[in-house]
Formats: structure tokens, C-alpha cells, sequence
């Protein structure tokens, strides 16, 4: 068990991330109280049903109130706002942070809510299954995975060095990255492909030729998994697009362009052009698998889950 890191933590927000962070924490120990606020009453009831935090306070401003540590797990788009909100609250010597998976927007629009003697530093835990709310956490969510940790120029290193190894606890491996990068990269391994997997979610539901039950049918890992995806938060998914606008289309026009080679290569018939491509995008999944980020299993690793 790791020491205790911050007394209390307020977690924004009680969906899949806050969940499985306030589960992780008590596995840890590095907490000794945890409150809670979600926007949705139902979502209250449920966290206070379930045991989800010690505390489910009725505003966002009361669970942040005398907190250490304050997590914004809240969609991108609504970051500022929460912010504002807690900001007259906030207690000198606090942390805030946030687990959205986009930090330029975020950093630009809660920064300038952050009163003084108060620390923000972004992070992103780079974790995450298709469920959400308060029933879907589980402790193990961050074990064996990526924390990115966002700090702004002015951070004062103790704090970021604390928030690392409070994420260290809860079971990720951190790494530190300056936002921009932060975007591009977030484009290229998440917003992307989950924006591709949408697309071809609804390729196959404009595609009459093929009936609903035989997509259901005959779904072989590639689409089960675009399907998976696909089923991820909306609200989420929506503002992370509007508020990393700049380099999902960057990424997306690159995409385009590989798109429109291989199109050439299967109307040309140039099976050399194909063989090549498929070759090299085979070895890094397997550097993924050597990363230990996923398992060559059939089923992919995943746990089957009882819905």
C-alpha cells in the first residue's frame, strides 16, 4: 500500500475514468477521503447507491471545496465552464487536473480560471473501454497503461512530480508531453481511428444490400471492433473533435491520401504496392504487442464482460 498523496480528492464528473480513479485510489491508499459531483442527479443517486466515493455532494463547487487534489473528468467542451465554477473555492496549495485526451483547448480555457496559489497540470490516462457511467470503473483500468502528464510552462515541478506519482499508484506509467504534441499524437493513436471506426459503423448501416442481422451475424474481428469503438460516449467524442479540429484534420487529410493509394493499388492490380503496405503495418502492431499494450490472444485480451 503507497502512502497517502492527497488527503482529500474531488472528482468532477462520475463516468468510467472518475470511477475507476476513485476505485484505484482506495486500492492504493493514497487517498483518505474522496468526494464526488456529477451533473446528472441520476448519475448522484447511482455513485451514492453503489459506495462509488465517501462523499456525493449536490454542485461541483461543494465537492471541490478543501480538496487537494481536484480531477476534472468532465467531456473537453465543458472544461472552462467547470473551472469558473470551483475556481472561487479552490484552496491555496490545491491541485487541478483533468483527464480529457485534448490539452491545448483545455490548457487555453481553464488556466485563466486557476486563482492564484492554485496548480493546474493536464494528464491523460490513456485508458478506456466502450462503458460508461458511474457502474462501469473498475480499479484496473490504468494498470499497465499510459498517463500522459500536460504540464503548462509555469508549473511548479513538486506538484507535477506529485501528480506523477499519484498516477504511478493508481497503476500507469506517466510520460510527459507539451500540448501540441500531446494533440498530434492523441490524433494519430485515438481521434482518428475512433472517427474512422464511426465512419465505417455507418458505412455498413447505409449499405441495404446487407441486412442488419447479417452484419450482426457475420462479424468477424474487424468490424466487431470498429463496433466497439464506435459504441464509445458521443458527447465525448463530439468535443473532442470540435476542440482538436486542428490536427484530427491534419491527420485525417494524410489518412485521405493513403486512402486514395491504396484505391489506385486495388484498381490497378498492383498486389506488390498492397503486399508491401500490409507488411509494414503488421510490424507495428507487433510493436505493439512487444510494448505489452496489447496481447496477440484471439480475443484480443479482453476480458469477456456479462452485460
Amino acid at each position: 500500500m503507497n502512502d497517502v498523496i492527497f488527503d482529500r480528492v474531488a472528482l468532477i464528473g462520475l463516468g468510467l475514468i472518475a470511477g475507476s480513479m476513485s476505485l484505484a485510489m482506495r486500492r492504493a491508499g493514497v487517498a483518505r477521503e474522496i468526494t464526488g459531483y456529477a451533473r446528472s442527479q441520476a448519475t448522484r443517486d447511482t455513485a451514492r447507491e453503489i459506495g462509488l466515493v465517501d462523499r456525493v455532494c449536490d454542485s461541483a463547487a461543494a465537492a471541490a471545496e478543501g480538496a487537494d487534489l481536484v480531477v476534472l473528468a468532465v467531456p473537453v467542451g465543458a472544461m472552462g465552464a467547470v473551472a469558473a465554477e470551483i475556481a472561487p473555492v479552490l484552496k491555496p496549495g490545491a491541485v487541478v487536473t483533468d483527464v480529457g485526451s485534448v490539452k491545448r483547448s483545455v490548457l487555453e480555457a481553464v488556466l485563466p480560471q486557476i486563482p492564484e496559489g492554485v496548480q493546474f497540470v493536464g494528464s491523460h490516462p490513456m485508458a478506456g473501454t466502450e462503458h460508461s457511467g458511474p457502474r462501469s470503473g473498475f480499479a484496473e483500468l490504468f494498470d499497465n497503461r499510459w498517463c500522459l502528464i500536460v504540464p503548462p510552462e509555469q508549473a511548479d515541478e513538486g506538484e507535477v512530480r506529485r501528480l506523477e506519482a499519484f498516477w504511478a499508484a493508481l497503476g500507469a506509467t506517466t510520460e510527459r508531453m507539451d500540448p501540441d504534441h500531446h494533440d498530434i499524437v492523441c490524433a494519430v493513436v485515438s481521434h482518428v481511428p475512433h472517427l474512422i471506426a464511426y465512419t465505417m459503423v455507418g458505412v455498413a448501416d447505409d449499405l441495404r444490400r446487407v441486412t442488419d442481422q447479417e452484419v450482426i451475424k457475420f462479424s468477424a474481428a474487424g468490424f466487431r471492433d470498429f463496433t466497439r469503438i464506435a459504441a464509445s460516449d458521443p458527447t465525448m467524442w463530439r468535443d473532442v473533435f470540435l476542440t482538436n479540429k486542428d490536427a484530427a484534420l491534419e491527420i485525417l487529410g494524410r489518412f485521405t491520401e493513403e486512402l486514395f493509394a491504396l484505391q489506385r493499388a486495388i484498381r490497378t492490380g498492383d498486389g506488390d504496392t498492397l503486399h508491401d503496405y500490409f507488411t509494414r503495418t503488421r510490424a507495428i502492431r507487433r510493436g505493439i504487442i512487444e510494448a505489452g499494450q496489447d496481447t496477440d490472444a484471439p480475443d484480443f485480451g479482453r476480458a469477456k464482460k456479462s452485460v
